[in-house]
């Protein structure tokens, strides 16, 4: 049996972790930076020297170290290594878990330009939902959890995707939602323009 540790998430373990937790805490990692530079449909990231901020979960036992093997080694393609995790409140920063991509990794795409990285986005689809989702909700929980945060390259996809939404044709009306009643093209532009003044 494991003694307790915390496990950092950039991408969707921010709002779907799936595992059970003792803790939680928003921050950041020195020395990483996210990049949505994989072709697949589970978190991207890239080491950079940067920062990259999420939620560090704070665990104990096995269960969830076996659960993200799947989810982020097997599935992903993502290594594991150590950071330093900084929370956004204040304190000693924590030792964390990360999973990050490589160049070495299956799904690695590399560096694109942002518009071909938007399209892409616009038009993938997985297993765990469609890729739009997963760019609006990691805008969605940046803006929400660190809203002093500008993650430039985030930010700049999620208007091109939200644009492209608005050239797709009835026939990809499913596409615009994904969010409960609003649509999302109507939702995102909304708190694109109150990000942006």
């Amino acid at each position: 049996m494991y003694n307790e540790f915390w496990i950092f998430g950039y991408g969707s373990l921010c709002w779907s972790p799936n595992f059970e937790y003792l803790d939680r805490t928003v921050g950041c990692i020195k020395g990483f930076k996210r990049r949505f530079w994989q072709n697949n449909t589970v978190q991207r990231g890239t080491i950079d020297k940067a920062e990259t901020w999420g939620v560090a979960f704070k665990v104990k036992g096995d269960a969830a170290l076996k659960y993200l093997g799947v989810r982020e080694c097997l599935l992903g393609g993502y290594i594991t290594t150590t950071g330093e995790f900084h929370p956004k409140e204040g304190g000693s920063p924590l030792k964390v878990l990360v999973y990050v991509a490589t160049q070495k990794s299956q799904h690695w795409a590399g560096k694109a330009p942002t518009k071909d990285i938007a399209l892409q986005i616009a038009n993938a689809q997985g297993v765990n939902g469609h890729n739009v989702e997963y760019l609006l909700r990691l805008a969605e929980f940046m803006r929400t959890e660190a809203p002093e945060v500008r993650d430039r390259h985030l930010f700049e996809l999620e208007s091109i995707v939200v644009q492209l939404l608005g050239q797709y044709s009835e026939e990809n009306s499913h596409l615009m939602e994904c969010q409960g009643d609003k649509t999302l093209k109507e939702e995102r532009a909304y708190k694109i323009s109150c990000a942006a003044s």
